[in-house]
């Protein structure tokens, strides 16, 4: 056997070791999420946001990290939301918080890029999807007016 042949060999059962620990986390996750799905609708999430301006959009960004999904549904769920009535900067925040940030993936997160990074990852991705939310509104304020 050559030495080639014993890395991958070994770097082979270090990620099944790794992918064996990893997939109860896994499972769990993802039975959260669909949990999380499930049982919050369009009509909830309104509902869960105050109807004051910035707590409005903290809000919406705190309930997107929590629900966690993919970008090709948000186009949905945005347009569900904005006829329901929320407001188009929390829209955004919670659609951004929503794609990016997963707090429920946090665990797994963790597990693989470290405890330091997966938190700092996540707080920033919090902070800026509410950034990103307001400069989106108001350049769309700026070039529709």
């Amino acid at each position: 056997m050559r030495w080639d042949d014993y890395k991958i060999k070994k770097s082979f059962f270090l990620t099944l070791n790794s992918f064996r620990r990893l997939f109860p986390i896994m499972v769990g996750i993802i039975f959260l999420m669909g949990l999380v799905r499930v049982f919050i609708s369009p009509e909830f999430v309104k509902n869960f946001m105050p109807r004051l301006f910035p707590l409005d959009i903290l809000g919406a960004a705190s309930l997107g990290s929590f629900m966690t999904g993919n970008p090709i549904i948000s186009y949905i769920l945005g347009g569900e939301l904005l006829k329901v009535g929320m407001s188009l900067v929390a829209v955004l925040a919670f659609l951004v918080s929503w794609v990016t940030v997963g707090f429920i993936q946090l665990p797994a997160e963790m597990y693989f890029l470290g405890r330091k990074f997966a938190l700092l990852r996540n707080f920033l991705s919090f902070i800026f999807s509410i950034l990103v939310a307001f400069i989106t509104v108001f350049i769309f304020n700026f070039l529709v007016l």
